[in-house]
């Protein structure tokens, strides 16, 4: 059976033209679908994952209609590979029932292969370069300027004998990042409680 999978990215968007097209391809069911490419919920891609069976084949207007990124699309062709399922996108004339479909298929997957360690080799010579000229990377450590002001204060009004919920609510800060400034400043706190 030849099933469709048509998606837009917005409500406001038409499918018309997707499901034109996938019934002209002769599909017997065609799964609709409003939401972005990137949104991981898509209740009608996982409906359709559902129904199929060995000897099925997923037609798609595009190839970005089917997957969220080209690492999502390979997954999801594997996936129909191990079901037994062929795929074939109109526009992009891959055909996975083909040897030729399959080959160009199995090219788009090498290349994201290659794109992924490119990005991790660039990613891991940035991270060496940066460690050699001293950036270390991640959140700086201590506080800011303005944030030691408000340690001193803090520290000064708890040594003068202000409680943490008072000190909180003059400074605008929850008591937490009192404890925090505080703790900061080397200051001990009282068994006292609040």
């Amino acid at each position: 059976m030849k099933i469709g999978y048509a998606r837009v990215s917005t409500h406001d968007q038409n499918l018309d033209l997707q499901i034109a097209a996938l019934q002209k391809e002769e599909c017997g069911l065609i799964f609709q679908e409003k939401v972005g490419g990137g949104g991981k919920d898509r209740p009608q891609l996982n409906h359709m994952m559902q129904r199929l069976r060995p000897g099925d084949e997923v037609v798609v207007w595009k190839l970005d209609r089917l997957g969220r990124n080209l690492t999502h699309l390979i997954e999801i062709v594997e996936t129909f590979a191990q079901i037994g399922v062929t795929f074939f996108s109109i526009n992009d004339k891959i055909d996975t029932s083909t040897a030729s479909g399959k080959l160009v298929f199995h090219i788009f997957c090498s290349l994201a292969e290659f794109e992924r360690a490119q990005t991790r080799e660039r990613t891991m010579a940035g991270l060496v370069s940066a460690r050699l000229k001293g950036n270390i990377g991640g959140r700086p450590k201590g506080l800011s300027e303005e944030s030691q002001k408000a340690a001193r204060i803090a520290e000064s009004l708890y040594l003068e004998g202000y409680s943490i919920k008072l000190i909180a609510n003059q400074l605008k800060l929850s008591r937490m990042t009192v404890y925090k400034y505080l703790n900061f400043r080397g200051v001990k706190n009282r068994c006292k409680v609040d």
